[in-house]
């Protein structure tokens, strides 16, 4: 389990760092949002000693109480925080996005493809 995790986690990294370096505004985007992903799933996992399956998330009597036994629940709360956070932060891009894109013409990153440079002979 650990294999796939640890690939999942990879492949979203490396997809968002690459779609980070390209040069269209909505990319740039994805990439954001790819790489908060990928974060979120590396806090995630590491609220499990091992991934270890089966433990209470919650205090059960009978059952000591350690690390051992239970999941801990502060990365759990933290990516609950985080994906809200990115949501909102993906919705504010967009929404920047579509702004820059009418006012200018274009959803080049640096600007340069834009209405004017494009009809100018």
């Amino acid at each position: 389990m650990e294999i796939v995790l640890a690939l999942s986690i990879g492949v979203l990294t490396g997809s968002g760092v690459w779609l980070l370096l390209r040069p269209r505004t909505f990319q740039v985007i994805m990439g954001l949002s790819l790489l908060s992903y990928a974060v979120n799933l590396f806090i995630f996992s590491m609220g499990r000693l091992g991934l270890a399956i089966d433990k209470e998330p919650v205090l059960v009597p009978g059952v000591p109480q350690d690390l051992q036994h239970y999941a801990d629940p502060m990365p759990q709360a933290l990516v609950l925080t985080a994906i809200v956070i990115g949501f909102a932060m993906t919705a504010l891009f967009l929404v920047v996005l579509l702004a820059s894109r009418g006012m200018s013409g274009t959803d080049h990153v640096d600007g340069s493809h834009s209405r004017e440079t494009q009809e100018m002979p």
